[in-house]
């Protein structure tokens, strides 16, 4: 995956948008080394896209148990760089996490922050 189809697949969500939130290039087209993928309501991220080193990588927020079983598994899936490492991985592009492994873990990632549905109780 490129940076672009990266960030396409991520749009595919309900209801989410991409952000530049850092000063990190004149526009989000020209320079931009962090974007920001959200979903629209309650502005929470689920995947962090940033070039590290010359390597594209992936922040992805994960249940702190599969993310300890991911690490192992994958020796591109590290601690979230500059995250809460007991609930952010960080996948580096271009090694050995299969495509459609990284597309689950950021479904994964964008259903813990997907606001939840409350059912409001009928009284009668």
């Amino acid at each position: 995956m490129t940076r672009k189809t990266l960030i396409e697949y991520c749009l595919t969500f309900p209801n989410v948008y991409e952000d530049y939130p850092f000063n990190d290039g004149d526009n989000k087209n020209e320079g931009v080394r962090t974007t920001v993928i959200r979903h629209r309501v309650n502005k929470k991220m689920f995947a962090l896209i940033n070039e590290r080193n010359g390597k594209l990588g992936i922040n992805l927020k994960c249940d702190p148990f599969e993310a300890d079983v991911l690490r192992q598994m994958y020796g591109d899936v590290t601690p979230g760089w500059h995250m809460n490492k007991k609930h952010w991985n960080t996948v580096t592009f271009g090694g050995d996490v299969p495509e459609e492994e990284l597309k689950r873990m950021i479904g994964n990632s964008y259903d813990l922050i997907k606001p939840k549905v409350r059912v409001q109780k009928q009284y009668k």
